[in-house]
């Protein structure tokens, strides 16, 4: 497996006998997620996200997926600290999920079949005992190992629910691609692109048996806890050297454009 899930570097299938020994420490530091200025945001988490990150749509075609914004500049999370820490509110389920992960030929499949995998490369893997054992003493899955394939298969019926989300999206053509252009306090410029955001002209278009659906479907609450969230960029901005945006960003559409995130779950 590649780096195409942002922060796995090695993820191999968890078994007795390559794992029999192994424990997990997990959730003392975020260190693996410093490079990542974007995660994949599931439809469940918008109410808590949209408090202090900005939701944007990323990826193109079949392929787009809610993220959530950690930095305005490539390789960088401005909700790390300097001791590994997250500096947030609300940890996304993406890197809580962290260093699991499900594995599959076609994870865009419904009936596809999942293989539980771990990151080998995570500082937290260890056959010392520190943290939480993988399987017990007769080789059996612990009620740890169980609770963490019990968070996969939710975070995976999550995953369907948001590409529902999305298709709708699209079906409406609500979304628009856009760029944010920021001034720093530093008077450097800053442009984030490659994103897409629901327009709120044609949202007010839409017919009102099509806004009907959105709203029996609760997606048009997900629409404006997205649309709200976009206030949220100053204050990102602001967090960079600890100094404040000396201007709010402009917005505006742009083409399309390559974006930090992945559609698989």
């Amino acid at each position: 497996m590649t780096k195409q899930l942002l922060i796995y570097e090695r993820a191999v299938p968890v078994t007795r006998q390559r794992h029999g020994s192994w424990s997990v420490k997990a959730g003392a530091t975020f260190d693996f997620a410093r490079g990542v200025n974007s995660v994949p945001l599931m439809v469940a988490e918008f109410g808590n996200a949209s408090a202090e990150y900005t939701i944007v749509f990323g990826g193109a075609a079949d392929e787009i997926i809610p993220v959530a914004l950690l930095g305005i500049r490539d390789n960088e999370n401005l909700y790390v600290n300097d001791t590994g820490a997250w500096a947030g509110n609300y940890v996304p389920a993406f890197l809580r999920r962290y260093p699991f992960v499900f594995s599959s030929d076609n994870a865009n499949d419904a009936d596809a079949t999942f293989t539980l995998c771990v990151d080998e490369e995570f500082a937290g893997c260890n056959d010392e005992g520190r943290g939480e054992r993988l399987f017990d003493a007769d080789g059996e899955r612990t009620q740890y190992l169980q609770n963490v394939l019990g968070f996969l298969q939710a975070y995976q019926v999550q995953f369907q629910r948001t590409k529902i989300f999305v298709k709708r999206l699209q079906d409406l053509d609500l979304l628009e691609p856009m760029q944010a252009q920021f001034t720093l306090r530093t008077g450097q410029r800053s442009t984030l692109s490659g994103f897409s955001v629901v327009n709120r002209e044609r949202l007010k278009a839409l017919p009102a048996d099509r806004l009907a659906e959105l709203m029996q479907a609760d997606e048009l609450e997900l629409v404006y806890q997205h649309l709200a969230s976009l206030r949220n960029l100053t204050p990102i901005a602001e967090r960079i050297g600890g100094g404040a945006a000396a201007e709010a960003p402009d917005t505006a559409p742009a083409a399309p454009a390559d974006f930090e995130t992945s559609g698989n779950a």
